[in-house]
């Protein structure tokens, strides 16, 4: 089981667009990216992130809102090792399974369960039912074997259900592939109203060919425009020299590395705050009194950002605080130049002088 977790670590994907986070996995044999239609809905291009290749954009290539799947390009030389989509008619109630994926944006994942139904009926699709913990995050991710096959595609949970998961099995996603192959590299997608698959014909298509319905290719997803204090956050940092469209994470949520500083940037409509915290290195094993006491110490010498100390995950934290009703384009700038220098500024000082120890050491 370990050198099924280890071969899934380099073919699992983290996707993040702006208005949710998800999974994705690579199949080799297809050189395609999976996930869910919902995680991708609405983009044309979407951010992938993985252990072999750098954070960037991919392309959607086609979507499927009836089985809730999609499919997205693969970055060029990149080489991710090849796994096998199993048989479906092998798995039996009872069957062990693995479900991997990026739960609440957490760096990949994995839950051991056990199937419990193979014929869960919901919109005339049969799905593999099974208490592999599944959460936010985790959707688009693959369901597997005990001996490291794709089965399903984990495709959505029941809230407060006690991990009552659900995946789609592996045979629905066969069917899809093949008739996805037959648009040549199109980009594509299928009619929810008549389930035809429909190719890219080089004019925008508002409607099925088949049936009339409504229906929107990848290739024709008008670009996301944030609006109000999302957009000013977003000049913000693009003023700051940080690619915005690689920085989205979900809903009025960003993240950005600024040497070897991790930044998270939320705002909180709700309460009209916006929080910009930057992780920085984990605290020592030993000797910690001195480092403390230097937090403390620039607590009370640094303007406009706090330290604190995560009790569970050891992070040093860097914050900002600003209230939207005080956030413009000229004062956001020197706030968030602030706290971008600092962070990767402590970063170093932590570690050199107190013994703290970087992220990936951890």
């Amino acid at each position: 089981m370990k050198e099924i977790i280890e071969l899934y670590r380099d073919v699992v994907i983290q996707i993040a667009t702006p208005y949710s986070k998800g999974t994705g996995f690579y199949v080799k044999a297809h050189n395609l990216i999976i996930t869910n239609e919902h995680v991708v809905r609405g983009n044309r291009e979407v951010v992938i992130d993985s252990s072999r290749f750098e954070r960037q954009l991919a392309e959607v290539l086609f979507v499927d809102a009836m089985h809730d799947l999609a499919f997205l390009s693969v970055p060029k030389v990149v080489e991710i090792p090849s796994i096998t989509l199993g048989g479906i008619k092998t798995v039996k109630e009872g069957d062990y399974a693995i479900a991997i994926g990026h739960p609440f944006g957490l760096k990949y994942t994995t839950t051991k369960g056990i199937i419990s139904s193979t014929q869960h009926q919901q919109n005339d699709i049969t799905y593999l039912q099974h208490d592999a913990a599944l959460n936010p995050g985790n959707s688009g991710g693959p369901l597997l074997n005990l001996t490291g096959e794709v089965i399903g595609v984990n495709t959505f949970m029941i809230r407060d259900g006690e991990n009552i998961g659900f995946s789609l099995p592996v045979s629905y996603l066969k069917e899809t592939i093949g008739s996805y192959l037959k648009g040549q590299g199109k980009s594509g997608a299928r009619c929810l109203a008549c389930s035809n698959m429909v190719f890219d014909t080089g004019k925008a298509q508002k409607y099925c060919p088949h049936c009339g319905a409504k229906l929107t290719l990848p290739a024709y997803e008008e670009d996301y425009e944030p609006l109000g204090v999302s957009k000013t956050i977003e000049e913000l940092l693009s003023e700051t020299g940080h690619d915005v469209k690689l920085s989205r994470r979900g809903p009025n949520n960003w993240e950005i590395h600024q040497g070897s500083a991790k930044i998270n940037i939320t705002y909180h409509e709700k309460t009209g705050l916006i929080i910009g915290d930057a992780f920085l290195c984990n605290l020592p094993k030993e000797n910690i009194g001195p480092l403390y006491e230097y937090l403390l110490k620039q607590n009370y010498l640094i303007e406009g950002l706090t330290f604190s100390v995560n009790p569970k995950g050891h992070d040093i934290i860097l914050s900002l605080l600003i209230y939207d009703r005080y956030l413009n384009v000229d004062t956001g700038i020197q706030l968030f130049k602030h706290l971008f220098e600092k962070a990767d500024h402590y970063d170093d000082i932590l570690v050199d002088e107190f013994g703290a120890i970087w992220k990936q050491e951890e």
